[in-house]
């Protein structure tokens, strides 16, 4: 088990999977539609599957219909982004600022107030529910 500390969440981890680590590490994707995320709608938050940083909170979740979780901010600090050219386009790519692990893409499509959509891998996070 790793252990895993941030100053947005600290602990023991479980170990990664294989396609876990292939989405965070050489920035793949999930099939869309593939995450159970995608139907949970309790309270709580979202965190990186690779360090347990907390980078979403519920109430800012939403179904964007993309097929993958979809969130209109991200927690303050938690989410980094840069540029990326792969497959032939042009995308924001969106990591985990703690661990720099590839989270999925964000695009200036999404509701109010922020107008973005944050588009995440399932995989990449590990939610929390509050009443736990």
């Amino acid at each position: 088990m790793n252990t895993s500390c941030s100053p947005a969440g600290c602990g023991p981890r479980a170990p990664l999977t294989p396609e876990q680590e292939r989405i965070l590490h050489e920035h793949g994707t999930e099939y869309p539609g593939s995450s159970p995320l995608n139907h949970e709608k309790r309270e709580g938050v979202y965190h990186c599957a690779g360090c347990g940083a907390a980078l979403f909170r519920s109430n800012t979740k939403y179904d964007s219909g993309s097929g993958w979780p979809s969130f209109w901010a991200a927690e303050a600090g938690a989410v980094g982004t840069s540029r990326d050219t792969r497959h032939g386009m042009v995308r924001t790519e969106a990591h985990c600022a703690a661990c720099g692990g590839h989270l999925g893409h964000v695009f200036p499509d999404g509701p109010p107030p922020t107008g973005e959509r944050y588009c995440i891998n399932g995989l990449a996070l590990d939610f929390r529910p509050a009443d736990v």
